[in-house]
């Protein structure tokens, strides 16, 4: 599994290879990260090299207490990345959404119709890939303007699906 990680205004892609390796930024390192006492402090081996650190896990993001540093840390998998920029980070009011499909797949529902008015969160579309459903929300409130797809229908990755004024 891929994760985005921002520490700070960085972001490293994460993989987790197996139990001992992951590869940030495509570089491969054996590690070890144990929990001390079921306690916020971790005792980590990468390449051989032993660290402390303490994690406080936060609804946003983690702080992260590391040589004598505080690191604010967000991590995110792939596929919630590509949810979240699909259903449009920071959205300005009064301007029109393209709602964007973040993955190639197959629409299984289309839960608005046109003229419709929407909170923001609402479900718009449910999109099916790799086998999962993933709901495409509202990233503001307003009216559905244009619908561009039918249930059924396959859609490619960055294809507009229908936007909202």
């Amino acid at each position: 599994m891929k994760y985005i990680t921002t520490i700070g205004d960085t972001e490293y892609t994460v993989e987790v290879i197996d139990e001992r390796h992951i590869s940030i930024n495509d570089k491969v390192m054996e590690v070890d990260f144990e929990s001390i006492n079921g306690q916020p402090v971790y005792s980590m081996l990468i390449d051989g090299k032993s660290y402390e650190a303490y994690v406080y896990a936060g609804e946003e993001e983690w702080q992260v207490l590391l040589l004598g540093r505080q690191y604010p840390v967000k991590v995110e998998d792939e596929r919630e990345k590509r949810l979240k920029s699909a259903g449009g980070g920071k959205v300005q009011e009064g301007v029109e959404f393209h709602l964007k499909s973040p993955m190639p797949g197959l629409v299984v529902a289309v839960a608005v119709e046109e003229n419709q008015k929407v909170e923001k969160g609402q479900v718009l579309v449910i999109l099916e890939s790799m086998k999962m459903q993933n709901e495409l929300k509202a990233p503001r409130a307003g009216t559905v303007q244009r619908i561009k797809v039918k249930p059924g229908e396959s859609v490619e990755q960055r294809q507009t699906l229908l936007s909202v004024v």
